[in-house]
């Protein structure tokens, strides 16, 4: 069939295995959210964040349903949140996190991506200093004024208000707010009839680490190897 179709034959397969980690980590957190607050989104605002990140990555509406109908029943998984530090090649601090229902395996599986990737596992609190827990919220920007908006939000915790680009060349606004102040921004967003793409909460390091483009590559090897694992929710690291 000739080099086009195994080209395409590689994008589409490289497609389909960040849709299916997309949906294995929301489905995570929608497990998380009926846990702490019950299947119902009306009254679970955990879990109309869930569920609103689930659209954001096209995940199914039926793979939505089922995810919150298999957490409410009885021997559903107990998945915990655990975030791991470390660091990676030349000094780079790593955050890792997690939502687990097995910590043994998950510690092992990350300290070997660690070990086998010119990094080291840390002890809690070793690099986590380097960071602050912030809210985020991603917005489309058709119908909003950038400017006013970001005025109208600072009486509501925001520290940082940019453009960004989705992973399929969209763009998009971005809110971030000290994580204390999560439910008031998300409250403000609700009362102005702003709907986010998806929230959540993120570690954003004080300081970045230039590195060249060799030593670079070594480290986003590391981060790619602890991404591949199920269990990783998202990875933090600052580099520049």
């Amino acid at each position: 069939m000739g080099r086009i179709f195994e080209t395409r034959k590689a994008t589409m397969m490289k497609r389909w295995d960040k849709m299916s980690k997309a949906f294995t980590r929301v489905g995570k957190e929608i497990a998380m959210a009926v846990k702490a607050g019950g299947p119902n989104p009306d009254s679970n605002p955990s879990l109309r964040r869930a569920i609103q990140n689930g659209r954001a990555v096209n995940m199914p509406k039926d793979k939505v349903e089922s995810a919150i109908k298999k957490a409410s029943g009885q021997g559903a998984a107990a998945y915990e949140e655990i975030v791991y530090e470390g660091y990676g090649p030349h000094g780079v601090a790593i955050l890792v996190v997690t939502a687990t229902d097995n910590p043994t395996r998950t510690v092992s599986n990350v300290r070997v991506a660690f070990n086998r990737n010119g990094g080291n596992m840390g002890s809690s609190g070793s690099v986590a200093f380097q960071f602050t827990k912030m809210g985020v919220f991603r917005l489309k920007p058709e119908g909003l004024d950038p400017e006013a908006l970001e005025l109208d939000l600072i009486d509501f915790g925001l520290e940082d208000f940019g453009e960004a680009t989705g992973d399929e060349g969209e763009p998009q606004l971005v809110v971030r707010c000290a994580f204390e102040s999560f439910g008031a921004m998300s409250k403000a967003l609700e009362e102005r009839g702003i709907t986010p793409i998806s929230s959540g909460s993120a570690f954003v390091p004080a300081t970045l680490i230039e590195l060249d483009e060799a030593a670079a590559t070594e480290v986003l090897e590391l981060v790619d190897k602890l991404e591949q694992d199920d269990d990783v929710q998202e990875v933090f690291y600052n580099l520049g």
